[in-house]
């Protein structure tokens, strides 16, 4: 079980080397305040001198720190390779080639060794410096670093800024808030270990470092503490209750260690000697804890928490392994291999898009939107409801007004007074009103021109990512349809006026949903008329010579005759040539018949008043141009009789276009414009791209996409020597 270390440590090789963190990997991570001794523990466990040492904040990055435990009996200089894939199995292949006892490396130095740790130090300040600059503030990029000695246990440890309060100098405002979330980052890790560094001259109570573990292990079942500066407490103190538990419990246990003090750094003392003293300490002062004290002991349970963790989580990790390779293998196979015919490349590629295009319209597509209508359905949507609500919005007397229609009847009559309504002026404003459905018809093909230009972008994002590969032909596949909808449009809008100039070209009046609405209109008006003669006539008299001739609203009175000056039969009304028919007949004239009834009680009442003719005084012209017509006055019984019923005509002649209007337009855009495009843009395509002289342009690749397939193929390569490594773990019962 001792290698199961160096396979973590192997792994770490195998993900660092495609620069991805996608795999959690168990490890240790040491947390704590700011000078509270972490940097002085990892140098303990290296034992030698590597860390910057410093006032204030001197971890200004996460330091990834591996240690690797070789053999120093089989020390020799030969030629080998460090990046073996069996390495893990044999440690000691890990030192050919080197001709040092201890040695590290940093990953972004590549090969090279460095066996001299001042020069380690200098470069871990050199490489902080290049990434968090010198204002002190921090980064979240870790630098990787590791050592390999005979004399340390293989460990993985990660050294962490220290936790602060107050900025210092030019330090960010928010500098605790950053730190403490790098620190939370490492720590909710549920594969690591959380090493909480605490001092001990300072109340463990008051601990930051076991207060931020909490928070990402409530349990306590990853923390382990760790008490330093035990040499430090004032006198007649000791820590004996806190290492104990007494005070704080840890379930990992809690661990004491004596730090080299800033006077021995300054002269230059030895770990080893430093190891020495804490042992003569910790025998003086604390004899019952000393054999599970200090940083040896530290080193052996460290080693031991973590291989138990590491075996506890390798099931899990080879499982994360195996499903992040199969979508990395499924990333892959969605960026496509390199094109080697390309002309039959281009070709699939083009029909692809064309049955995909054609496909999203009749809603058989393979990827189907669920956030929105899409496509065929939207055109629906656009036919059935938008363009049929906003036609059924449009008011048949919009814009009309009284005036308006008793203007319109008076211009068309000339100078001659009118016996009935004429015709042009039912034509003209019935006319009017139709032309207000041109508007909403033209705005039906425009939306219906904009959602098929919105299924190019919906094909290229979803049905055929293989475009994606390849810009140029993506943009050119995108102009020609957008070229073909273009050059269908002014047709489509062509027709749709047409059929708008249909319906004004000749106004059915023989229509048979007009005549009913006419009939039934009849019998209204006929109805109202008679209610009215009831209402207005005189009682009867009760002078019996009164009864013995008929009475000016004598049933004889309202027949529907008129006569010339000879007595005889007029000419039928409008010049027609028939008799008008009977009201029930269902032609719109047999409205006008009640009008002669009405204007002969009219007639009666003004005889019975006379209005006196007023006449210009003696001597003075008159200018009947300057006499102002009134705007706004009381419209007699005819005039309203009149406007009313070219009101209902043209609201039930309206009805019968709109309808029309609402029925046709939708199948001249369907057969103009949607069909069309369906059934000529794989042509138009392959007429317009597929030509030699523009293979290799189209078929260019994007640097972006080589670029994502490359990161794809060796994040691919690094999961399945991953999963190679945990395989042979298991065959070789370490597991």
């Amino acid at each position: 079980m001792e290698a199961l270390i160096p396979v973590i440590n192997k792994l770490q090789d195998v993900f660092n080397t495609v620069g991805a963190d996608v795999i959690q990997l168990p490890q240790i991570v040491v947390v704590g305040t700011q000078s509270s001794g972490k940097s002085s523990v990892l140098e303990s466990l290296v034992g030698r001198d590597l860390l910057p040492r410093g006032t204030g904040i001197v971890t200004r990055r996460p330091l990834i720190l591996q240690l690797v435990h070789v053999s120093s009996d089989d020390r020799r200089k030969t030629s080998g390779e460090e990046n073996d894939l069996d390495s893990w199995k044999n440690p000691r292949q890990l030192s050919k080639g080197v001709d040092a006892e201890e040695w590290g490396k940093f990953l972004h130095t590549k090969n090279k060794i460095y066996t001299d740790f001042d020069e380690i130090r200098q470069e871990i300040e050199n490489e902080t410096e290049r990434i968090s600059g010198n204002n002190k503030g921090i980064s979240s990029e870790p630098i990787h670093l590791k050592i390999f000695s005979p004399n340390v246990v293989n460990l993985t440890l990660v050294d962490l800024p220290g936790m602060t309060k107050v900025p210092v100098g030019d330090q960010p405002k928010d500098i605790e808030v950053q730190i403490r979330e790098l620190i939370l980052r490492y720590i909710s890790n549920p594969n690591s270990i959380i090493l909480a560094v605490t001092a001990a001259n300072t109340d463990m109570a008051t601990s930051e470092a076991l207060k931020i573990a909490r928070e990402s292990d409530p349990d306590g079942r990853r923390t382990l503490a760790v008490i330093t500066k035990l040499d430090l407490m004032d006198a007649g103190t000791d820590a004996m209750d806190v290492l104990l538990g007494r005070v704080i419990p840890v379930k990992l246990g809690i661990i004491g260690v004596v730090n080299r003090s800033q006077l021995d750094i300054n002269n230059k003392k030895s770990v080893a000697d430093s190891i020495r003293d804490e042992y003569g300490f910790l025998q003086k002062k604390y004899p019952s804890l000393a054999n599970r004290s200090g940083t040896k002991y530290l080193a052996r349970t460290l080693n031991r928490l973590l291989m138990h963790h590491i075996r506890d989580c390798l099931p899990e990790l080879k499982t994360r392994i195996n499903v992040l390779a199969a979508q990395y293998q499924s990333l892959l196979n969605s960026y496509g291999e390199p094109v080697d015919d390309k002309s039959a490349t281009l070709l699939q590629l083009i029909t692809k898009f064309a049955t995909e295009y054609c496909n999203t319209i009749e809603g058989t597509a393979k990827y189907i939107e669920t956030s929105e209508l899409c496509g065929g359905a939207r055109i629906c949507y656009i036919f059935h409801e938008t363009f049929g609500r906003t036609l059924e919005s449009v008011d048949p007397l919009g814009g009309l007004t009284t005036i308006d229609i008793l203007t319109a009847i008076r211009n068309a009559t000339g100078p001659r007074p009118a016996l009935f309504v004429p015709e042009v002026s039912f034509e003209l404003l019935v006319k009017r009103q139709v032309k207000r459905l041109e508007e909403p018809s033209l705005r039906c093909v425009e939306l219906v021109h904009e959602e098929m230009q919105r299924i190019i972008q919906h094909c290229s994002n979803y049905s055929t990512q293989e475009l994606l590969r390849f810009p140029k032909l993506h943009d050119a596949i995108v102009e020609v349809v957008t070229c073909l909808l273009r050059k269908r449009l002014p047709v489509t809008n062509e027709m749709v006026h047409n059929l708008v100039a249909i319906e004004l070209a000749y106004i059915n009046t023989k229509h048979p949903d007009f005549a009913d609405a006419c009939g039934v209109m009849n019998n209204n008006i006929e109805e109202q008329r008679r209610n009215r003669i009831a209402r207005d006539l005189p009682a009867p008299s009760r002078d019996k010579s009164s009864s013995k001739a008929p009475g000016p609203l004598a049933p004889a009175a309202l027949e529907p005759t008129t006569a010339d000056s000879d007595g005889k039969a007029a000419a039928p009304a409008l010049g027609t040539g028939e008799a008008i028919p009977d009201s029930g007949t269902g032609n719109w004239r047999g409205m006008l018949k009640a009008s002669k009834g009405e204007d002969s009680l009219l007639d009666e009442k003004n005889k019975l008043a006379p209005v006196l003719p007023a006449s210009p005084q003696r001597g003075h012209a008159v200018n009947l141009l300057d006499v102002p017509v009134p705007v706004a006055r009381k419209l007699s019984a005819r005039e309203q009789r009149d406007c009313e019923v070219i009101e209902r005509l043209i609201k039930s002649y309206f009805l019968i276009v709109r309808k029309n209007i609402q029925d046709s337009v939708p199948k001249a855009v369907m057969h103009f414009l949607v069909n069309h495009v369906k059934d000529t843009l794989q042509s138009e395509l392959v007429g317009q791209l597929y030509k030699s002289m523009l293979l290799e342009d189209l078929l260019t690749e994007s640097e972006d996409m080589a670029q994502r397939r490359k990161e794809a193929a060796d994040m691919l390569k690094a999961l399945q020597r991953a999963s190679q490594i945990i395989a042979e773990i298991r065959e070789t019962h370490l597991w």
